[in-house]
This record gives structure tokens, sequence and C-alpha cells, in this order.
């Protein structure tokens, strides 16, 4: 449920600013494609509302961990992604056709889970004040977003709807919303801290590495994602589903915090 940032190797030109650049047709229409695929699986009754509100609520979450990682790189000395125009809380400079949409539709229609990112935000870690130190709270800002963005869902749940008693009836539309906005921010929180490259939680092993090792490994980081995304696949054909114990039990533990009873 993404992917952390890219790192811009040395010698690599850093993306072109973004005042030069427009929102692509190819990504309308990408989006435009997914929305129709989901309403028609919908009538369809192949997915679900509650699975339709989890797609809603993740592609902005994915977003916001996105852009923290540019917000916190740009604090530490480092514009590239505000030059390539990645700070804009516009999503579609921040969609990955492939990522963001058709991954997780696919993966819903065929019951493998439910697996995304978006567009990884650029960093050129030569350009941070202290690289190797400030790298790590970089990657870090991503899961801490998310870890906030929970609270504050929880927060206005109770505010709304726990603090006059425990909420013992059906939730409405909007206090559904609410409830999984924080949910699925845990579950993205929680997947981007597993410290396997390029996720984020790896940063911490990262800085352990020897000086001499780091800057090769880097340039092979990105892979460990075809790795991860290749690894569920082959699990979920097999119908092997690791992370899904641990989901659901941050489901209900979530529910239990919020006094919401699960159907």
């Amino acid at each position: 449920m993404t992917a952390g940032w890219q790192y811009i190797p040395p010698g690599q030109p850093p993306p072109r600013s973004a005042s030069r650049r427009r929102p692509s047709q190819k990504s309308v229409i990408w989006i435009i494609a997914v929305v129709a695929v989901v309403v028609i699986l919908l009538r369809a009754h192949r997915i679900n509302q509650t699975e339709v509100i989890w797609f809603c609520v993740l592609i902005p979450s994915l977003i916001l961990h996105e852009i923290s990682h540019g917000w916190v790189a740009l604090a530490f000395g480092d514009d590239t992604a505000k030059r390539a125009g990645r700070l804009s809380l516009n999503p579609i400079r921040h969609v990955d056709p492939i990522g963001t949409l058709l991954v997780p539709a696919i993966m819903m229609l065929s019951g493998w889970g439910f697996f995304g990112w978006a567009k990884p935000v650029p960093v050129t870690l030569r350009r941070l004040r202290s690289p190797r130190n400030q790298g790590v709270l970089v990657s870090l800002a991503g899961p801490f977003t998310n870890i906030v963005l929970a609270a504050l869902s929880g927060l206005l749940f109770w505010l709304l709807y726990v603090r006059g008693g425990p909420h013992g009836g059906t939730l409405g539309l909007v206090a559904t919303v609410i409830f999984y906005a924080g949910m699925v921010n845990l579950w993205v929180a929680f997947f981007n801290l597993i410290p396997i490259p390029p996720l984020d939680g790896s940063a911490v092993l990262e800085r352990l590495l020897p000086r001499s090792w780091w800057s090769g490994y880097l340039r092979v980081r990105s892979y460990g994602l075809v790795v991860i995304f290749g690894g569920l696949l082959l699990l979920g054909m097999v119908h092997v589903y690791p992370l899904s114990p641990i989901f659901q039990h941050i489901e209900r533990w979530w529910a239990t915090l919020l006094h919401v009873q699960l159907v």
C-alpha cells in the first residue's frame, strides 16, 4: 500500500518543473476508465459498498503519504519534489495508473486482498543537509502521516458518534467513511513500516549499512516493489494471505477502540 519515495541517483537530472507540465490526458482517461469499471462491478454485485469506501479512502491516504515525504525532504534542503510539482494536492499528479487504480481494482475483483501504491515522490538524497540521518526521517514521514490521519479520524468519530455513549446501531454512510478512513490509514502505516525495501520501514535498517554499501544499495532498492507485489500475487493465487490475520486484528482493535460492533 504505497512504496515510499523515489531515489534520484547522482548524475540523473531531477524531474522537470511543474510549471511546464500539465496532467496528462492518459492519466485522466485511466481515472475515468477505472471509475467506470468500479461502477459496473458495483452494479453487478462483484464488489460491495465497503470495498468502494476502502478504495475511495485509500487513494487520498496514499497521496498524503507521498506528499509528506516531499515536505520533509524540502524542510531538510531538497526541493526536488517541489520543482516536480509533487507537493500539490491535485490527485492527478500522484496517481500511478497501474498501482493506484488498476492493481487495486483487479485484486479486489479477484479476491486476492487489497494492495496499491501512488507514484513515488522524487527525493535527491545528496541535497539533504545530512543525507543518511535525514533520509530516515523522510522515509518515516509517510507512515507517521498515516498514523496522524488515523488518530484524527478516530477523534472525529468519537466526537460525533461515541461521546454520547457507545454506538449500538448501524453506521450511516458518513460514519462508515470516517471509521474506515482511520482503519485504512492504520493498514497503510503498518504495511509501510515492514522493514523490506523499498517500504519505509527499511530506512532504519538502511541506516545501519556501511557507508560504502549505501549508494549501490539505493540504486537497486526500488526493485523490491516488484518482489513484494509478485510475492503477494503468487500467494494470493494459492489462497495464502500472510497479512490478512494482522489486518483483521487491526480492524478488530480499531472497532473495539471506537465502540463499533462489526457485522
